[in-house]
């Protein structure tokens, strides 16, 4: 079930995250101050971090859906439902652990 739940906060999150992305985007048509000031405001400690559960976010919810397709459309998925969970865990987890370094290494040397 958390796996679901997570699955459901990861997926609304990336939805929430391409909305905005598309509305700062679209301002460049109207004004384009306005788009330098709203990508100015993106550049603090704030929004770097959200940028590394945006990464959690995208890594989880693809690695998930894979195994939500694999339980679903597989003979044997559901038997192995439960090992799929914990593999994709570890997997998310060494994927995540590797982009949330090389990003926050990225975001130390362009904030000094």
């Amino acid at each position: 079930m958390w796996s679901w739940v997570l699955h459901r906060i990861t997926g609304v999150s990336i939805f929430f995250f391409l909305f905005v992305h598309v509305l700062d985007t679209a301002t460049i048509n109207v004004n384009e101050n306005t788009y330098t000031e709203i990508i100015g405001t993106y550049k603090n400690p704030v929004i770097g971090l959200m940028e590394i559960g945006l990464v959690f976010c995208l890594v989880y919810h693809a690695f998930n859906g894979l195994r939500v397709v694999l339980v679903d459309f597989w003979g044997k998925g559901a038997k192995y439902q439960r090992q799929m969970l914990w593999t994709i865990l570890v997997i998310v987890a060494i994927v995540f652990i590797a982009a949330a370094a090389r990003l926050l290494q990225i975001l130390i040397t362009h904030a000094f």
